[in-house]
Formats: structure tokens, C-alpha cells, sequence
């Protein structure tokens, strides 16, 4: 056989392996799909399609009592809250340390959606003070996609002189977006982090069975709360606090990233991750 009906047998059966190549990588050539790197390591993560999705974790020390208030400067952390949401615009932002009309006043700017919980301290609800008349301590969702439902309640384990609750949010994109701010991991408290641990981790199941979730707090611990099924992103390469905050996310929010970005006001630094959103 001649050099040249060599070449001209070759070229289609080498235009077929391109093609099948290609084929292979969107869909896999005789319906099998093999994965490779890291997709192959952590098949729980598989690669990023669908609707971007993004949640900005924040604590902001409003409390007034907190010693980490002086650097709040207040009202600059309210106006560095804004700014980072108005900058990123994230699909929703979770508040802990926050006061009702601070994160009131935030959405409003921001015209994003609220939810708020309140937090029962030494058996009553806190008033923010220094100043005042900023409403009630506790935690908050904000989100730019209307809410359908919320859930809110007090953890079922408690300890030390703070009532801690969890609360979720539904919203009209298919997302659930919950928060909470747990006991911490002193002598006193650390029972109720690790049963409030726990309780997240059944909550965000509960919730995954019917809809894509994702969880934003600060659990004051580094060990991950999440279920099963969920990835796990920290602060963990920010400067104050570092992996104490944590955004859980449920198998339908596939290729995380996570980014932790400076706070000038607060004692803990902004976590935010971005997913990619799969329709159920």
C-alpha cells in the first residue's frame, strides 16, 4: 500500500479518535465516564456546571457588650457589610453578632431580602446598645431571591449564659440558606458545641432530602458539622479567628471555591464561597 492511501485511510480514523476524545470528555465514548485528577479523588465533587451560586459568611460584633465591639467602630462595620455585598453581590449573606435594625438597614441598602432570629441572653432577649435603639441580638439571612418559608428554633442542647437557635430560609430560586452561631469550645460550653454540631448536621440533612442547601455560621470549632454528602469551606486561611467560620454545602452545589477576604471592623475576617448550582 502506498505512503500516500496510507495517509488517506489514516486521516479519518485519526479524525474519529479526536472525535471521541472530545466526546469522552463531555460524556464518555460508550457510555462510560471516567474521571480523572482531582474529580477522580473526590467523586462527592463532581465538575462545576449549572448556575453559579454564592454565600457571604459574616460576624459582626454588634452586640455593644462583646469585647471585640471597639473594633466594630460603629456604624463603619455596618458600612463595610455594605460595601462587601454591594462589591461581590452574593446570592445570600449569613449574619452572626448581628442586631435586627443593623441588618434591617443592610438589606434595605442593599435591597436584599431578610430573616432574623433573636437570641435569648441570661433568660430575656439582648438589646444592642452603645447606641441603642438598633433592636434585639441574634443572627440573620439575607438573600437577593425572594423567601418562601422560614424555620427557625432554639437548639435542642444548650450551655453557658446564650439560648443558641439555628435558622433556615426557602427560597424561590430552589435554595435553602441556613445559619447559626453555636456555644463555643470553652470548659462551660463545649457540651453544647459539640450536641448543637450534631443537630446541624440532621438539620441539613433534613433539608438536602427535598432541596439544595447551604449552611453559612460561625461554629466556633474547626471540626466540620457538616452530613454526610456535604463539602465543608473554612476561613481557615484568614488572620483573626481563623476556621471558625464554615459554609456547608449539599451534592446539588457541585465545585466549591472559597475565598476569605480582610474585615478592617469585626474580630473575624469574611468567608465567601461560590458553588455551582444543579437543577434537581
Amino acid at each position: 500500500m502506498s505512503h500516500r492511501r496510507v495517509a488517506n485511510v489514516a486521516a479519518p480514523l485519526v479524525l474519529a479518535a479526536a472525535s471521541c476524545a472530545f466526546v469522552l470528555a463531555l460524556t464518555g465514548c460508550g457510555g462510560v465516564l471516567r474521571a480523572s485528577g482531582a474529580q477522580a479523588r473526590h467523586p462527592s465533587v463532581p465538575a462545576a456546571t449549572g448556575s453559579a451560586y454564592s454565600l457571604m459568611q459574616m460576624n459582626l460584633c454588634l452586640s455593644g457588650l462583646a469585647g471585640c465591639y471597639g473594633r466594630a467602630a460603629y456604624p463603619a462595620v455596618v458600612e463595610e457589610a455594605v460595601a462587601r455585598i454591594r462589591q461581590l453581590h452574593p446570592d445570600a449573606v449569613t449574619f452572626n453578632e448581628a442586631c435586627r435594625g443593623d441588618v434591617t438597614r443592610i438589606a434595605r441598602r442593599t435591597r436584599y431580602h431578610l430573616r432574623f432570629s433573636r437570641v435569648i441572653y441570661l433568660g430575656k432577649p439582648l438589646r444592642c446598645v452603645r447606641p441603642g435603639g438598633r433592636g434585639l441580638f441574634g443572627d440573620a439571612v439575607l438573600t437577593e431571591a425572594a423567601i418562601a418559608g422560614t424555620d427557625n428554633h432554639d437548639f435542642r442542647a444548650q450551655a453557658g449564659i446564650e439560648r443558641r437557635r439555628w435558622l433556615c430560609v426557602n427560597t424561590r430560586v430552589g435554595v435553602d440558606v441556613c445559619t447559626a452561631h453555636l456555644n463555643t469550645r470553652s470548659a462551660v460550653e463545649v457540651s453544647g458545641n459539640d450536641a448543637q454540631c450534631a443537630e446541624v448536621g440532621a438539620l441539613l440533612a433534613r433539608h438536602a432530602a427535598a432541596r439544595a442547601v447551604i449552611f453559612g455560621g460561625d461554629v466556633n470549632r474547626r471540626h466540620s458539622c457538616a452530613p454526610d454528602r456535604f463539602w465543608t469551606r473554612t476561613d481557615v486561611s484568614g488572620d483573626q479567628a481563623r476556621g471558625l467560620q464554615h459554609v456547608y454545602g449539599s451534592a446539588a452545589l457541585r465545585s466549591p471555591s472559597a475565598k476569605v477576604l480582610p474585615a478592617v471592623h469585626s474580630d473575624h475576617d469574611v468567608l465567601l464561597v461560590r458553588a455551582h448550582l444543579i437543577a434537581r
